[in-house]
């Protein structure tokens, strides 16, 4: 018995997802590795958030408290505790993993404006802790973290290897996220997002939901942190400052909310802004600022949103 077609939005996803992994592949072959790498840190920080407030209707102000401090925990267990680097990255993340729990049982239980407060207010507790705490180095932060051999074998100080484990990791957190989405889970958790109290008329246990949905968001928040905090040898307070979760939520919204594909869009463009722009100094600000206006009013679903919504306006009209 032949096996059912796969659906057309499944199949456009899986050639989408293969473009990418291919672009992304023989990027290096034109661009500084350095900087794609920084892109798939960011595009994977991105998409972590979009699972929450895109698929699961929950705005945090804080998202930047879990890509900080896990960089921070991967920098110290690279550096001091003389970890590989797979194990600095695994312990970053489940840093990130406790700490999206523990603001989670805070703050889930509230909606809309107060729950975007309390994350607010979490991550800030966590910037002065960091600011303060003796291991995390002040405003110097940590440096010259070594990247270390992988599985004691591979040494990461080859651009390339640690360009292919950033892939890898890119790759399979985007993945991952992707299943997430388009599992029953995923399924209750949009239910959720579009009226949670049909979601509780319906036996769902609501709170327990979006816990699971911020711990998994925060995971794969950290992941991208400790990843990023090997890549640059670096863990500093740019990545745990209230900015950073204001940027996260520009690249969400720039590139598509609630899109599969929109927050790595969103991420590249910000990242390229910033990097191309930075001769501008403090006026990299003002730019992105227009941008989002200009996006607000011309592009309300994001560029990959307003892509969607044309190719069904398209299939409409045939």
């Amino acid at each position: 018995m032949n096996a059912p077609p796969a659906a057309p939005g499944k199949r456009n996803d899986l050639i989408a997802f293969a473009v990418l992994a291919l672009a992304l592949a023989i990027a290096p072959a034109v661009v500084y590795p350095v900087f794609m790498m920084k892109v798939m840190c960011f595009a994977l920080f991105a998409c972590a958030f979009n699972l929450l407030l895109g698929f699961g209707g929950l705005l945090s102000f804080g998202h930047a408290m879990f890509l900080g401090s896990a960089g921070y925990v991967c920098a110290h267990a690279a550096k001091v505790w003389g970890l590989t680097p797979e194990l600095a990255i695994l312990a970053g993340t489940a840093s990130a993993a406790l700490l999206g729990w523990l603001a989670g049982v805070l703050a889930i239980r509230r909606q809309g404006i107060y729950f975007a407060m309390i994350t607010l207010a979490l991550a800030q507790m966590v910037f002065f802790f960091s600011l303060q705490a003796p291991f995390t180095g002040g405003e110097d932060g940590i440096q010259a973290v070594p990247r270390g051999h992988l599985f004691g074998l591979i040494s990461l100080d080859q651009p390339m290897a640690m360009y292919t484990v950033v892939l890898a990791i890119f790759l399979g957190g985007f993945g991952l996220i992707y299943r997430i989405i388009h599992s029953p889970f995923g399924q209750v958790l949009k239910a959720i997002r579009e009226n949670e109290q049909r979601a509780i008329s319906l036996g769902y246990d609501t709170d327990r939901v979006k816990l699971v949905a911020f711990v998994l968001s925060a995971t794969l928040a950290g992941l991208a942190g400790a990843t990023k905090a090997i890549v640059f040898q670096l863990a500093s307070l740019t990545d745990v400052h209230w900015s950073m979760s204001g940027e996260v939520v520009l690249m969400t919204l720039l590139g598509g909310m609630g899109t599969v594909f929109g927050p790595v869009v969103g991420a590249a463009l910000i990242v390229t802004m910033q990097n191309y722009l930075a001769q501008l100094g403090a006026w990299v600000t003002v730019v992105q600022g227009a941008i989002f206006v200009i996006c607000v009013l011309a592009f309300r679903r994001g560029f990959v949103g307003e892509l969607l919504a044309w190719r069904e306006r398209r299939r409409a009209g045939r």
